[in-house]
């Protein structure tokens, strides 16, 4: 860590603002697909959107407050510029976006998957009632077991792969229509 480690003086109040309207639209298309493909209600649908996304979106954020002092002048020099005036001052900016938008929406995704996954486990393993003492299982109920867990893992996965990537095509197009 650089000596001259320090929390920024100004807020990118802009960029905040639009991540708050990114999350704005990402929990309705979430809650959709994960009402959708995981069969939950819509009160839990919409619980679990709102977590993973406020949750991944503060991680996001620490992340960036964290690494930006330790970012390249230029590169800094590029991100302030647009954050603050909405364009880029050099044209080979264009790779390093991309690039870094897909490293973005892969973190974001196994962010997601770990939040919503977490959440599942510590919210299915609450005591709703005392459990008698369960009876052994055999070789064969447990193989079934497993294999339940894991075709529901894939699901999972599956469903918030889709969630993420609709929701993220939803903010493209916005960003789109605002640099026009």
């Amino acid at each position: 860590m650089p000596e001259n480690w320090m929390l920024p003086r100004i807020f990118p109040i802009g960029g905040i603002l639009f991540d708050f309207l990114f999350v704005l639209i990402a929990i309705p298309i979430e809650a959709y697909v994960l009402h959708f493909r995981l069969k939950f209600d819509k009160k839990s649908s919409t619980f679990y959107a709102i977590s993973i996304n406020l949750f991944s979106s503060v991680i996001g954020w620490f992340i960036f407050f964290v690494s930006e002092p330790m970012l390249p002048i230029q590169v800094k020099s590029e991100l302030i510029n647009y954050m603050f005036f909405n364009n880029f001052k050099s044209p080979n900016t264009q790779p390093l976006i991309i690039l870094t938008a897909c490293i973005i929406f892969f973190t974001t995704f196994l962010m997601k998957f770990f939040i919503l996954k977490v959440l599942l486990l510590s919210l299915l393993n609450e005591p709703l009632a005392k459990k008698e003492e369960e009876p052994k299982t055999s070789q064969r109920q447990r193989w079934r077991r497993f294999s339940s867990l894991k075709l529901q893992n894939t699901n999972l996965v599956t469903t918030i792969l889709i969630a993420n990537s609709l929701s993220y095509t939803a903010i493209t197009i916005i960003l789109l229509f605002r640099s026009k």
